[in-house]
């Protein structure tokens, strides 16, 4: 017995004709004749008694009639379910971030923009280091997340670049190059200064960029710490162990302690907010959010969010 059995019995008993249910099926009268018939002889009863003027259901017909519906109903309750799901209006899904990428407001913005479209998903939150959710991502423990610089590109993930903005420097409010914050700095006023960084193994790409940028220039630097997330770098700037460097979202951490200051022409310096995610699962709670993704930042008013 199939589900198409039981929506011809139901077309039928319904119709109280097996011509009328035939026509309303789409179909022609023997062929559906032969499926009831079909039917009552896997089952073992009579369904109809069958007159000149149509069809009565049987007694047994009427009890597979009570069923036929519950079935059907559910049935079609769960075809929703699963486009729901595929649709990414109904599920899981579960996204990772960094302190920084969580800085910027487009990160909020978009989890917000999830749950007012999707309110039956789930969205489940959590903060790492992007190593650490790249990793988890890559082993499914998370569906996507949100990350700076990528600090590796494992096969299998896709990281898509969703906007980007400059980095500024951070420094104690009463370090001397804290004097002109409207002033871009140079990357040769780093020579010999104390720098934040967090640990490689988990380090924003932004980081190794930096160290890179200077060595370009000749410009020796001093690591004085190293740290596991970004929001303790500034914490240790506003306390006056080091500078370090943040994205602009992130000015105004801890004003009253740190000041921020644009590099002059530091390209390479741009930090993005990029979301990486399998390119295997675009389908789903997970594709529907990548999309929302897209659409946030194809907004002409996207810039609310630099």
């Amino acid at each position: 017995m199939e589900i198409r059995h039981l929506r011809y019995f139901m077309a039928v008993a319904d119709a109280g004709h097996i011509t009328r249910a035939a026509e309303a099926l789409g179909m022609q009268q023997p062929p559906l004749s032969q499926q009831i018939r079909a039917l009552e002889t896997e089952l073992g009863a009579d369904l109809f008694n069958r007159h000149p003027k149509g069809v009565k259901l049987t007694e047994a017909g009427r009890l597979l009639q009570t069923e036929a519906r519950r079935l059907l109903a559910e049935f079609s309750a769960m075809q929703t379910r699963m486009l729901d799901f595929v649709e990414g209006r109904r599920g899981r899904i579960a996204i990772g971030f960094t302190t920084s990428a969580a800085a910027h407001a487009f990160t909020p913005a978009s989890m917000r923009l999830c749950r007012s479209r999707h309110p039956e998903l789930q969205i489940d939150v959590s903060e790492d280091n992007a190593a650490e959710i790249t990793a988890a991502v890559l082993d499914a423990r998370l569906h996507c997340g949100f990350v700076r610089v990528p600090v590796a590109r494992p096969a299998g993930l896709a990281f898509e670049a969703v906007l980007e903005e400059e980095s500024v420097l951070a420094i104690p409010i009463d370090h001397r190059l804290a004097a002109d914050p409207a002033t871009p700095v140079t990357l040769k006023d780093l020579r010999g200064e104390r720098l934040i960084l967090v640990r490689r193994p988990g380090a924003p790409g932004l980081y190794a960029n930096l160290l890179a940028a200077c060595a370009r220039e000749n410009v020796e630097v001093e690591l004085a710490v190293e740290v596991e997330h970004m929001m303790t770098n500034l914490n240790l700037v506003a306390a006056g162990v080091g500078l370090s460097i943040a994205p602009a979202s992130m000015r105004g951490t801890h004003a009253q302690a740190v000041v921020y200051r644009p590099f002059k022409d530091a390209r390479s310096l741009r930090s993005p907010l990029t979301l990486v995610y399998r390119a295997a699962d675009c389908n789903g709670p997970t594709g529907a959010f990548i999309a929302l993704v897209r659409e946030l930042a194809a907004r002409k008013d996207h810039a609310l969010f630099d």
